[in-house]
């Protein structure tokens, strides 16, 4: 019988495969324009850096996340109904309770984020709180409990993390290249400038590709997220109803960094959702009518 965990043990090996995916890149990377600037500490500097961070954002990634949506904690008194709710969900799937944060933002969201489910958090907005009724409140906590139990939520940060790192050596190969030419290589004219047009043409393609695949990994965990969800809570029209109204709430927020946008419950930037798949390709979020269509045809 499916559970919450069916996909558990695929998606950490699909982590840790991702993870190790990115340092070969981000040191195949550095390597090439290390080559390119005839400079080995740019090779250095891209191993030590792509370690040090993986390491910081499996620590702190929970902490750095909430310090960027200024999310605090409460207690048990402060919303008595929130952590019932909580809680009775966490012994259904089998979880320790997570820790609750609430968001002071109008606009209805939410999200999971932690390194492992004994040190998870589930955040809140303020306005997720006051727009949805109990049944599709209980919908929303199921599927941000789902990304605790399918073990997702350390992926999704360490992405992040590994693309600003692609980023921040894209940039350092741009600065270095134009302002010390392209090293002391003795090659021809010609060669040093198909050199050169092969590194920028690296520089520009990198942060795109590393972007691409931490979409890609955001559109599949939602769709996870949400069947194990109505899973769990054997009621999928709650989360489906929720969707929908927030997908329908204009209500914009107003702190938000693109970098975690794809935690979020649903796509926080509220950008218009053109439909050719061109621009689908940069969504952090599935369409909301394709993730309601998949939770009502499911059948429990």
């Amino acid at each position: 019988m499916a559970s919450i965990y069916t996909h558990a043990d695929s998606n950490t090996r699909k982590t840790w495969f991702l993870i190790t995916f990115f340092l070969v890149f981000i040191i195949a990377v550095g390597w090439l324009f290390s080559y390119l600037l005839d400079s080995s500490a740019i090779l250095f500097f891209a191993v030590f850096l792509s370690i040090a961070m993986s390491i910081t954002s499996y620590w702190y990634s929970d902490k750095i996340v909430l310090s960027m949506t200024r999310a605090t904690p409460i207690k048990k008194g402060d919303n008595p109904e929130l952590y019932r709710l909580v809680e009775n969900l966490a012994i259904t799937a089998g979880l320790p309770a997570p820790k609750i944060y609430i968001i002071k933002e109008m606009q209805p969201n939410a999200f999971a984020t932690g390194r492992d489910k004994n040190h998870a958090v589930i955040a809140v907005t303020k306005g997720l709180l006051d727009r949805l009724n109990k049944t599709e409140l209980e919908g929303v906590l199921a599927h941000e409990l789902s990304h605790i139990g399918n073990k997702d939520m350390l992926l999704s940060t360490v992405v992040v993390i590994l693309i600003g790192v692609v980023a921040l050596l894209s940039d350092l190969f741009f600065r270095a290249s134009f302002l010390g030419g392209m090293g002391r290589r003795r090659q021809g004219k010609e060669d040093n400038l198909m050199l050169l047009f092969a590194g920028i043409i690296a520089a520009l393609l990198a942060p795109l590709a590393a972007i691409l695949i931490q979409l890609a990994i955001s559109r599949k965990r939602e769709f996870l997220a949400d069947a194990s969800g109505a899973l769990l809570t054997r009621y999928p029209e709650g989360l489906a109803k929720a969707l929908e109204k927030i997908a329908l709430d204009p209500t914009p927020m107003q702190r938000i960094n693109t970098a975690i946008a794809h935690l979020f419950l649903a796509d926080p930037l509220k950008g218009e959702q053109d439909k050719s798949w061109f621009i689908k390709l940069f969504q952090t979020h599935p369409p909301v009518q394709e993730r309601v269509k998949a939770l009502r045809g499911m059948e429990i």
